[in-house]
């Protein structure tokens, strides 16, 4: 039948109507309850129901566009790890090699696993918690620990996004206020502020000026006020942007996203530009095959893919559940991991381009101040001129004149050479130094802008960019607690936005205080890496073994309008589950390995220093890990045993099938439902071509609608045709 055809529908109609009243006419005259219960029947064929699916849809948001929705996804995977935590990881694992190893993961982990993730949030339509839900009751628990790693996460990141607001809002002078080391008065005795002088100009101002940090995560210091108005700004800005769904964050998304690759390609032109911008590249992408083949750099390279498509965060099932059952998600997931794996490598050029102009910088300093060091001891007669090639100017050395100048006097001066202390200058040592994360975003490539023409401009752009980048995965992050709450419990979503930032506000203070960024490394080590590898594996779980690889692949085949390739059946059912298992094992090696602590600053030595956690941190980084996975295990329990009533009528305590809710069965995982079709044993065709009986129970409140857009809790099932002595009791 057509879907659009309204004569057909109407003939239906009336069949129906002639159906129901020969029904209601066989029924006992003093069941008055009955005859007052509003009815309304279901043909089963699946013609007829995607008539009825399109024409009662539920009121949930919908994208403006396919652009838009891209957009979003893009966002929030494309976030400050691509800036500041892949070039590094591509400096340490093998330069250009590490790119093979990164390529196999996104194919064998990666894309399969974020298709997962968006095809299940298509399909069902709800946040994470609903989804879980739906595969698999017993499993539930895996929404509401997504939930909490996602609101652990929020509570640090956004600080991320504090400090570079307040790097912004210092940008706008000239020169730039960490360009030179400030000085202290003693007296009347003027000097370099000696913290500075033992460091760098850059350095102390992050860690002396912006943070103002303390020497450990014991001594407190009381909150720094100017990073705490930053923090507020910064959830005010989320808040804003979220509190009307993504009819407002998805407007946002046009400029949050695009942004960035503005401002990357802006700063890859101006690099290439700059003297010794080569240099950083070439030794970026210059390969170290040997280093490729250690198991650290797979375990890296797998854990940088896992976090980058934000797996197991919720954020990609909640952005999928506003698109529409067709929309092609395979498509979505391929162009949206290909545009993140680009972006890496596009941050990884603009990075060591800036680099290796800072690089240069540093080590005209050094040729210049050991060149100096070498007229001192030429005039104190330890060393000779005889040994200096006469083409040397020793008052402007060439970088090439002092490599063979040092080499020299290294021959010569064989025993006595190391009390000269002359440094070799040498630019791969400079570059062997990058630095990932906070030291690269706030201490190099500051140091790099001072040196830019215009500097001031070019901090404003970079910290626009990030953040930007932070906002676009903040959003993701933000929607996956969001959708699932308002989904399973239908409050509103702009008290629970509002509530929500501010709750993250208050608990966030303990990261703006002048041990905060001591806390920051603490959840962002131990709040989220083991916490998401166990949710993405149950995740894999729950879709492969529980529910069922095949029927899944039919599920798909029915929404997309195609099968997808068994390519992504070997994945799912076999190679990713062992992949991550094996992650998970390593990350768990390696953390019993490496011993729970933090790089303090040491204002003295006026350098980090790693100290471990005192008893109490110990017990807190625990408790997160604890507490971010608690609820699988305690919802598995509850649900096994049945240890709530599920009478209630909460929608986190029901199963969704196609058309109805119904409650949840004893044996859900083994029985044969599918997303598409919805099966059961009660609903299997009959030779009465029955029909499916809708009844309200009168009296019964105003209902809320299922995922689908059918009916909501209020509407029980029973399949009159098939057991018509059956008592009203029973249905």
């Amino acid at each position: 039948m057509p879907k659009n055809s309204k004569v057909v529908k109407r003939e239906l109609n009336n069949e129906i109507t002639e159906s129901v009243k020969d029904l209601l006419s066989n029924e006992d005259s003093a069941d008055e309850a009955f005859k007052k219960s509003e009815l309304i029947v279901d043909v089963q064929e699946e013609k007829d129901r995607d008539i009825e699916e399109s024409e009662v849809e539920d009121e949930r948001p919908a994208w403006n566009s396919k652009l838009q929705y891209i957009l979003a996804q893009v966002g929030f995977s494309v976030g400050l790890g691509n800036v500041w935590r892949f070039p590094y990881l591509c400096q340490k694992n093998g330069g250009g090699a590490y790119l093979l190893p990164y390529l196999i993961l996104l194919l064998v982990i990666g894309i399969p696993l974020f298709f997962l993730e968006l095809s299940v949030g298509q399909r069902i339509r709800r946040g994470s918690i609903g989804v879980w839900n739906y595969i698999s009751p017993k499993l539930g628990g895996i929404g509401f620990a997504s939930c909490i790693v996602c609101y652990f996460v929020a509570l640090y990141y956004n600080v991320i996004i504090g400090w570079t607001l307040f790097y912004f809002s210092q940008s706008f002078q000239q020169p730039l206020p960490w360009d030179q080391c400030p000085l202290a008065k003693n007296g009347s005795h003027t000097f370099i502020e000696p913290e500075c002088e033992k460091s760098s100009a850059t350095t102390y101002y992050w860690y002396r000026e912006a943070l103002n940090i303390s020497s450990s995560i014991s001594e407190s210091g009381g909150l720094n006020w100017r990073m705490a108005v930053c923090l507020l700004v910064a959830w005010t800005l989320v808040c804003l942007a979220m509190i009307k769904g993504i009819q407002s964050s998805g407007k946002i998304m046009y400029f949050s996203s695009l942004f960035p690759y503005v401002v990357l390609i802006c700063f890859l032109i101006r690099a290439l530009l700059l003297n010794g911008s080569t240099d950083g590249i070439r030794h970026m992408f210059t390969p170290k095959l040997e280093i490729m083949l250690e198991p650290k750099v797979w375990r890296e390279a797998a854990t940088q893919v896992f976090f980058a498509l934000g797996l197991g965060f919720g954020g990609v099932i909640a952005f999928s559940s506003y698109n529409k059952r067709d929309n092609n998600c395979h498509f979505d997931a391929v162009l949206v991991s290909f545009i993140n794996f680009f972006t890496s490598v596009l941050a990884t050029l603009v990075v060591f381009a800036v680099l290796g102009f800072k690089a240069n910088v540093v080590i005209e300093r050094c040729i210049a101040q050991n060149s100096e060091m070498i007229i001192k001891f030429v005039k104190m007669g330890n060393i000779s001129q005889d040994i200096i090639p006469h083409h040397i100017n020793l008052s402007a050395v060439t970088a090439e004149d002092y490599y063979l100048l040092y080499d020299v006097i290294e021959k010569v001066k064989e025993e006595e050479f190391p009390v000269l202390h002359l440094n070799s200058c040498q630019i791969e040592d400079e570059l062997n130094k990058a630095v990932q994360g906070t030291g690269l975003a706030f201490i190099a490539f500051t140091e790099a802008m001072t040196h830019f023409p215009a500097s001031p401009f070019w901090s404003v752009m970079f910290f626009l960019m990030l953040i930007n980048l932070g906002l676009g995965s903040m959003f993701g992050t933000i929607e996956g607690i969001i959708t699932p709450i308002v989904d399973t419990f239908k409050v509103r979503k702009e008290i629970l936005t509002v509530i929500c930032c501010l709750l993250a506000f208050g608990v966030g203070l303990i990261f703006v205080q002048h041990s905060g960024n001591y806390f920051v490394t603490m959840f962002d080590d131990y709040s989220a890496t083991l916490p998401l590898l166990i949710v993405v594996i149950l995740e894999n779980i729950a879709v492969s073994f529980v529910y069922g690889i095949d029927k899944f692949i039919e599920d798909l085949k029915d929404m997309l309008g195609f099968a997808p390739s068994r390519y992504y059946y070997y994945m799912w059912k076999y190679i990713s589950p062992l992949i991550l298992l094996s992650l998970l094992i390593a990350s768990v090696v390696n953390m019993g390995l490496s011993p729970p602590g933090y790089n303090a600053w040491i204002e003295d030595k006026a350098s980090e220093e790693f100290l471990s956690y005192p008893l109490w941190g110990m017990v807190l980084c625990i408790s997160l890990m604890v507490f971010a996975i608690l609820p699988v295990p305690v919802v598995f329990i509850v649900r096994c045993f049945n240890l709530i009533d599920d009478t209630s009528g909460n929608l986190a305590s029901v199963t969704y099938k196609r058309g109805r809710v119904l409650k949840e069965p004893v044996n859900l995982e083994g029985d044969d439902a599918s997303l598409i079709h919805g099966k059961i044993p009660s609903e299997m065709s009959s030779p009465h071509f029955g029909k499916n009986i809708y009844r309200k129970q009168s009296g019964s409140p105003t209902l809320d609608t299922a995922p689908n857009g059918r009916y909501g809790i209020g509407y029980l099932m029973a399949d009159m045709p098939d057991t018509p002595d059956m008592p009203e009791s029973d249905l």
